[in-house]
């Protein structure tokens, strides 16, 4: 009998389980889903983060400079009249430089939209001068207009406002689609993690009824299920973790400087938000656990 007992057999002969296998076959499509949603998860927030920096670093380009368009007026040339309100302009506090741009410069700016060589040359292009502000202290759009109107020059000047404004609800909504992703997702893992437990309740029910003949308390029982999901959804979100940290890192070093594109600069310091996954997936698996357990046991007989 001891040596049944040494090998972890009674005397008929069974091995005694524990209440919750820790290598249970039957969870490896829920680590395989947890991971998968960890995954997203982190591509979200690493997507979001670096949507972010490049919103602000477009809201600190267009912050510091600005665009006065010129309409010649009295005999004056377009070119001439430019010239003098960029020569004005560069005398208003807060303005770093300001360069009147010739005609090439002007095509060069429709290229995009119209495509090298295909502006005829008698298209009237407006003259437009570019103002590089301070950014510390940037010269207002009316402090602009203001020397404008007393050096008696037709011009209007654009701060780029309207754009930033958009730039800024942009990366706004960028945030908020990331927040609203990963609370779906997390969502989604809860749910998982509570079918899990009410199939884990029902596989094991005569086990848990005998728990209770000997005393053991509902929070113990759901103790049990919390620490066991935990720890699996702790060890699935580090796997999905790490795959978007690698995924982070060779978008990174596919994109060099530009970390991936413009648009979407990916920065090193975006994979350290991988590390939260595990620890929050582990903290979404035990409510969910613990709660549904619990909420299964009171309501048995």
């Amino acid at each position: 009998m001891s040596d049944a007992k040494s090998n972890g057999k009674d005397p008929a002969g069974f091995r005694a389980a524990p209440l919750l296998p820790r290598n249970d076959d039957r969870n490896g499509g829920l680590v395989f889903t947890v991971a998968v949603l960890a995954f997203l998860a982190c591509i979200a927030v690493i997507a979001a983060l670096a949507a972010d920096r490049a919103a602000r670093g477009w809201v600190v380009q267009l912050s510091s400079s600005a665009t006065i368009q010129v309409r010649p007026s009295g005999g004056e040339t377009g070119a001439e009249a430019a010239a003098r309100a960029a020569e004005t302009a560069s005398a208003v506090k807060g303005v770093v430089e300001a360069r009147a741009l010739d005609r090439k410069a002007s095509e060069a700016l429709l290229e995009p939209w119209l495509g090298k060589g295909n502006i005829p040359e008698d298209l009237p292009l407006p003259y437009l001068v570019t103002v590089e502000l301070d950014p510390k202290t940037p010269a207002s759009a009316a402090s602009l207009n203001q020397a404008l109107s007393r050096a008696r020059i037709d011009a209007s000047v654009d701060d780029h406002s309207r754009w930033m404004e958009d730039v800024r609800r942009s990366g706004d909504l960028v945030r908020g689609a990331a927040a609203i992703a990963c609370a779906l997702i997390a969502s989604a893992a809860g749910s998982m993690i509570a079918f899990a437990t009410r199939q884990g309740l029902a596989a094991r029910r005569d086990v848990v009824e005998v728990l209770h003949l000997c005393g053991a308390e509902d929070s113990f029982i759901a103790n049990l299920f919390m620490t066991r999901f935990s720890l699996l959804a702790f060890q699935a979100s580090a796997y999905g973790a790490a795959a978007a940290a690698v995924a982070g890192a060779a978008l990174r070093l596919f994109g060099g400087s530009n970390g991936f594109t413009p648009a979407l600069p990916i920065g090193w310091i975006d994979l350290a938000s991988c590390v939260a996954a595990p620890i929050l997936g582990a903290a979404v698996a035990a409510i969910s656990a613990k709660s549904v357990a619990t909420t299964i046991l009171r309501a048995q007989p």
